[in-house]
This record gives structure tokens, sequence and C-alpha cells, in this order.
């Protein structure tokens, strides 16, 4: 093709491309329509019941406000916005909560969740609104999110804000994963703003003053198991139903609405999913030198990915069931970690005292939360599927451990299947880790 026509393709492309903003509209009608909402109004915290979301209106950011970060990829490849809108005033109020996109009705969600291993009963959306949904020109739905946009009826004791601090990295770390090819949430923007807002950062008493920020996130879906959790421990079956037949519907394409055994299939499906989703998160590695997260990182993921000498391996932090997706998609960056070399007693967050989401624990902590998932399915569950489950949740190890050892022979350029895979692979790690590998084949023994 000559230069000239690929110019003027090119051209054309991105002609297509929004400019003015005030042509970018979502739509809340299927979430809306789908389920009954809060009936009480406000951003007042509260204990909400028989609803999925409560209308909630974002808190607009005080002070100058100043685009810190943005994301090409997103803005133009899943949301068809010129990124050259990004710098207007207009795109600052939209992507901060001080102006509403057309057509949204801002959300939160409702859900629950087991936390360090209890019940914590009602959590919810605290610093997070659903804008609504976009369609975007290759047919693909995602949910926007602001992220930071405060007080909602499930914010409890907090402000409803984030910080630079912890925003800057939930913007880095979704764009990473997502170029690592590891299934992620995305960051399309990030607004800083001079509103103080009071932190202790490493919960010792230290209080200080951090400055507000907001993410703009997106996703194909925001339910999580405590989405489930909920509806399942409040005795609310008939809206556990609803919730279930709409997720099935909307984002399991595979499984037939009439089939009697939908709820087994899907939990099934979720167990599979969940077990490749953990050993992606332990087999994604890149050397960066001596600092781990850097402003350029996802523009050089790809020359690092091969490097087998090291490995930095990422752990969620907290996977507690209230930021555990029903999709296999990682969600809700807080507390995460990379590690230079593989050390399975690795903590990121320093609230986890026991060590309960070290990254050897992770394969362990899926099954849990997999079994909280089975627990809040069983009141529309047979006994007869109930058992099948317990049989389809005890597989959840050999996909793990199968999917674990492809990734890393993979990373190995091992071809074929031999014996000794998994001794060169524990080999490998044991070169990095200062003699902790063994632990690795306990873990997952313990996730039996």
């Amino acid at each position: 093709m000559a230069p000239d026509a690929i110019k003027s393709r090119w051209n054309m492309s991105a002609s297509t491309l929004m400019q003015d903003l005030d042509q970018f509209s979502v739509s809340c009608t299927k979430l809306i329509d789908a389920f009954p909402l809060d009936e009480v109004d406000g951003n007042f915290v509260r204990t909400v019941k028989n609803c999925i979301f409560s209308k909630s209106i974002p808190t607009p950011l005080k002070g100058p406000l100043r685009l810190a970060a943005v994301s090409k990829d997103v803005l133009e490849g899943i949301l068809n916005v010129d990124v050259a809108a990004a710098q207007s005033e207009k795109f600052l109020h939209y992507a901060s909560g001080g102006k509403l996109l057309p057509g949204s009705v801002p959300l939160a969600h409702r859900y629950g969740g087991h936390q360090f291993g209890y019940w914590a009963g009602q959590l919810g959306d605290g610093r997070a609104h659903s804008l609504g949904q976009y369609t975007n020109r290759n047919g693909e739905v995602w949910e926007l999110q602001l992220k930071g946009s405060g007080k909602t009826p499930y914010s409890r004791s907090g402000d409803g804000r984030a910080v630079i601090r912890s925003s800057v990295r939930e913007f880095l770390c979704s764009e990473a994963m997502h170029f690592l090819h590891v299934p992620t949430s995305r960051a399309a923007s990030l607004i800083v703003s001079d509103e103080p807002v009071m932190r202790d950062q490493f919960y010792n008493g230290n209080v200080k003053t951090e400055r507000g920020a907001v993410v703009l996130r997106l996703a194909k879906s925001w339910f999580r198991i405590g989405s489930l959790e909920i509806l399942s421990q409040s005795g609310e079956i008939d809206l556990l139903r609803k919730l279930l037949n709409f997720v099935i519907d909307e984002h399991f394409s595979s499984i037939s609405s009439d089939d009697p055994d939908k709820y087994l299939v899907f939990y099934s499906t979720v167990v599979n999913d969940t077990a490749h989703l953990i050993a992606q998160w332990m087999s994604v590695g890149f050397a960066h030198g001596e600092h781990l997260i850097c402003l350029n990182i996802y523009h050089s993921l790809y020359q690092h990915l091969l490097i087998s000498a090291v490995f930095i391996i990422i752990t969620t932090g907290v996977c507690n069931t209230d930021n555990f997706s029903l999709l296999p998609i990682t969600i809700d960056y807080g507390p995460f970690g990379f590690m230079e070399s593989y050390n399975p007693d690795f903590v990121p967050n320093t609230s986890d005292d026991e060590g309960r989401y070290s990254i050897g624990a992770q394969a362990s902590v899926g099954v849990f939360n997999l079994e909280k998932l089975l627990t809040a399915l069983s009141p529309v569950l047979t006994k007869k599927q109930q058992k099948e489950a317990n049989v389809i949740l005890k597989g959840y190890v050999h996909i793990y451990q199968t999917r674990f050892h492809q990734l890393f022979k993979a990373k190995l350029g091992l071809l074929g299947d031999e014996e000794g895979d998994g001794y060169l692979i524990a080999f490998l790690l044991k070169a990095n880790d200062g003699g902790h590998t063994v632990r690795l084949h306990h873990d997952l023994q313990a996730a039996r």
C-alpha cells in the first residue's frame, strides 16, 4: 500500500473519533430496568435492603483540577473519543464527577463480602459511582465508573475520597496488567486536585494530609462474589436469582437460559476462570531496574516480558470476596505489590498482619472465595447440584496447577510435555527465591 494511502486511512480513522464530549453518552437503562433500586434517596450512610443499586450523585472535587494521566488506548480504542478531547475543561469535570455525562444516572452498588476470612456484612461502593454503560463502535459494552468521587450510602466511616498515591497505583497497574495480557479492568484517566484528604497510610496513628484524586475506570461488569453473597445472606433469594440470570445472560453467552443446570454450569465456569486468572497473576513478570512501577511502565512492557532471570510477581494484596470479580478479570487495585524474587511470604498489604494474602497463599484464597460463592449459590441449587458443585470445586487445584505450569513453560520456551518440567520450573523459582520454593508445593497442597 502506498504511503499516501496509509496516511489517508489513518486520517479517516482518526476523524471518526469524537471530538466533542457532548456527543458522548452512556445509558443506565439496562441496569435500572433489570433490578429494583434503593427506595431511599441521598448519600447518607445506611443499611440498604432489597436492591442491587442506590442512586448516588458524585461529590465534585474541590480546588483546581488537573489531568495527571490519560490512556490513549482506552479513550480512542474503547471509548471512541479523541485523546485530544481529554485536554478540555469539559473532560476534567466529566471525569472527576463535577458534571454528569449525557444519559448518566449515577449508581452505587450494594454488595457484601468476606474480609480476612470473616463475613463483614454490607460493604458496597463506598467511594465509587457507576456512570452507566457505553456501547462502542465494535459493539462492546463497557461500564464506566468513577473511583474517589465522594460519599455513597455504603461509605461507612469513610470520606468517599481517594488520594493521589492510591489513584496513581490503580491507573498504572490496571493498564500495565492489560498490556501484560492479564484480564483486567481499565483506567481511562486520572484527575488530581488540591482538595485535602486525611489518611493514615500505615495504620499507625500518623495521619497526614494528602490530595484528592479521581480515576475514571471501566470494566465489562463490576459485579463480584460479594454481590451474590449479600443477597444470599439477607435471604433475598428472588433477587439473587434475578442477578444471577442477568449476569449469565449478559456475560456467559455459552450458558443457555433454559438449562435447568445453568447455575451449576455458571459455578463451574467461574471455578475454571478463577483458577486460570490466579495462575496468570502468579506468572506475569518484568524486570524494570530498581523502580518496580513507573509512569512509562506500559510503554516498555513487551521488551521485558520474557526476561527469565528475575521474576517480579504480582499479588493483589487483598483477595476478599468483595473485590473478586464474577468475571475472569482483575478489579479493585488496592494494596497490590510486585516482588523481584519468588518469596511465598511476600505480603504487600500493611494491614495483613497474619499474611493471609501473601503471594504464596493466593491459590488457597481462590478456593476459599469459591467456597463462599458456592455457599451464596446454595439457595438456588438442588441438593444434587450442591454435591456436584463440591466435586467441581475439588478440581480447582488441578486446573490451577495445569495452567500455572503452562504459563511458566511458555516463559522458558519448553515445548511438549515432559515429566521433569515441573521440577525445572521449581528449580528456576528456587534460583530466585532465597530458599522459599518448597513452600510453593505446600501451598498448592493446602488448596486441596
